[in-house]
């Protein structure tokens, strides 16, 4: 076996009779010494060459344009194995742990087909590149050519030398197949490091259909089309590597939140979930608009990088406001100062108590002392149930009524002496007033703090230079709290100047907000609550109505359900009764 321009070869019969006929004219002699003496041109051999180069040129233009690794993969081999007209075939893959791994398998004689698109995996280990004592493992044909940087094109495996055609040979064993001829290429990127290898194996006459060794044609074309492929790999790992960059970047922002409010990191995390089950019952839906929306992998994939990102803005926001659990909660929660006054309320009215106590001993008045009495434990129970109200007030609710918010500011005017002495009112002004908030624990003024992070949220995604694929990001993630009624923020959208992605991330925003059960300032809510407080908003034109009702009918509710939520939290749900839902 004979090495030459980092390939290894051995004759084959075409090659041989090239070389004898040569000979035999130089010995004939040569009547035109001016012209270079050879064979006389096969016609239909030149024919099935043009072809063959033809196929070349159209698998590199097709190389160029597959996006799907694994379709990329098998393409490469089904390709090489049309050109070379082999019989069976291997396509591996270089790892990082110096090992070719098998991604995919064929052999059309015994209709073995796995790996790719098969949905068949391939049940064989990665070969290694070296030896457990850390030498080269030059006796496995696949291996010495990543090794070796070599083709090596063998025309019959049973009677090569240096190689291990062992298990090769118990395989043809147990399936009577004959693994004659191999052709094993390395395929190198742009910096020639050797990323995969390609093996196929029985070439068969392109006439007879009998196995033949692989050509110096079929080598060169193997070679050519294994140069076009390394450039389409390379640059699809390159594509994958900076996706993966580009989505761990994402994830860090989100993380970001995380660690700033543990309140939100799984917020961040479940909307993308939530948003593509959606989607996806939304294409298979013909409800309104929806029948003509068929969003492909990448448009799915657009919609996760949205929801991801929906929320960054929240980077900017005070950590006291999106965290805040009670309506007194700054820094820390205020009703702790709150209660101190009240500890020096119940105080007080102990210390004047019992100096009118005694000073009514002195007098020798006893006959005041159970009036007294009576007058302070009453006093004493009106701070406790003032204290009580206010605790509870603190928590945030869904309605305050004006009855409790006239207590609220009764009990705030009520005078109190403070630690310098001074007679002031019981409650601060902006105690009162987030004491008095209607719904939930925020003030206006918070309310557009954290409303104004989709304003962040936009302005820092529109800074961001997306390639076409992921340009409607921005208005995705910028939009989910718009309403189609055109009463959301922060531009007042209506329904049809959102996208459909826009509309399905707003669903699965409320959704996931309410029966969330991480969030500091409500329980989570069941399902059937959920579902009732969503139905509503559908009603009063906050979310799509066709969405709302993929949402019901297809029960994306109950798919997120089983996997995100708390089995107590799953309740028995009658779709009839689900307020704006059309059954």
């Amino acid at each position: 076996m004979g090495t030459d321009d980092r390939t290894t070869n051995q004759l084959t019969p075409r090659d041989a009779g090239c070389n004898a006929g040569c000979n035999a004219g130089r010995n004939a002699g040569c009547d035109a010494p001016s012209q270079p003496h050879a064979l006389p041109v096969d016609l239909e051999d030149v024919s099935n060459l043009l072809a063959r180069v033809d196929k070349l040129n159209q698998l590199g233009i097709a190389l160029s344009s597959e996006h799907d690794t694994k379709k990329l993969l098998e393409n490469i081999l089904l390709g090489a194995k049309d050109l070379t007209n082999a019989d069976a075939g291997t396509m591996y893959t270089k790892t990082e742990e110096n090992s070719l791994k098998f991604q995919i398998i064929r052999t059309d004689s015994l209709k073995i087909a796995m790996g790719g698109t098969t949905g068949v995996d391939i049940p064989f280990p990665p070969l290694p590149l070296y030896k457990s004592d850390g030498e080269p493992n030059l006796q496995m044909i696949a291996a010495a050519a990543a090794l070796q940087d070599i083709t090596i094109n063998i025309p019959d495996a049973y009677e090569a030398e240096g190689f291990d055609f062992t298990g090769t040979k118990k395989f043809d064993q147990m399936t009577g197949y004959r693994s004659k001829s191999f052709l094993t290429v390395p395929l190198k990127n742009h910096e020639r490091e050797i990323i995969g290898v390609l093996q196929l194996i029985n070439a068969k006459d392109f006439q007879t259909g009998e196995i033949r060794p692989f050509s110096i044609r079929d080598q060169q074309l193997a070679e050519s089309l294994a140069s076009q492929a390394a450039i389409s790999m390379t640059n699809q790992r390159l594509i994958e590597d900076l996706k993966k960059l580009f989505e761990s970047f994402i994830k860090t922002i989100a993380n970001a939140i995380d660690d700033k409010s543990p309140y939100t990191g799984g917020h961040c995390e479940r909307v993308p979930v939530l948003s593509e089950m959606l989607a996806r019952a939304a294409a298979r839906s013909d409800i309104g608009e929806l029948k003509d929306y068929h969003p492909s992998e990448d448009d799915l994939y657009e919609l996760r990088i949205a929801a991801w990102m929906h929320d960054c803005g929240k980077v900017v926001t005070p950590e006291y406001v999106v965290d805040k659990a009670t309506k007194l909660q700054t820094i820390y929660d205020r009703i702790h100062s709150v209660n101190a006054r009240f500890d020096v309320l119940k105080r007080d009215a102990e210390v004047a108590f019992l100096r009118q106590k005694i000073a009514a001993m002195e007098q020798g008045d006893v006959t005041r002392i159970p009036e007294l009495e009576a007058a302070y434990h009453q006093q004493l129970a009106q701070i406790q149930d003032d204290q009580k109200f206010v605790q509870t007030t603190n928590i945030g609710g869904e309605f305050m009524t004006a009855d409790r918010k006239k207590r609220i500011q009764e009990i705030g005017e009520k005078k109190w002496v403070n630690c310098d002495g001074e007679l002031v009112n019981f409650l601060t002004e902006d105690e009162i007033k987030n004491l008095c908030i209607a719904k939930g624990t925020l003030t206006d003024e918070e309310r557009e703090i954290i409303n104004h992070h989709v304003v962040a949220t936009k302005n820092m995604l529109k800074n961001l230079n997306f390639p076409k694929q992921l340009k409607r990001v921005p208005e995705m993630a910028g939009s989910h709290h718009e309403t189609m009624n055109g009463k959301g923020y922060p531009e007042g959208l209506t329904r049809d100047q959102m996208s459909i992605g826009a509309r399905i991330m707003a669903i699965a925003d409320v959704f996931e907000a309410l029966t969330a059960s991480d969030r500091p300032y409500k329980p989570a809510k069941t399902l059937s609550e959920s579902l009732k407080i969503l139905g509503f908003m559908k009603k009063d034109q906050h979310v799509d109505p066709d969405l709302f009702q993929v949402f019901i009918k297809e029960q994306v509710y109950l798919e997120y359900a089983q996997q995100y939520l708390d089995p107590k939290q799953i309740d028995e749900i009658v779709p009839k009764k689900i307020p704006g839902y059309e059954p």
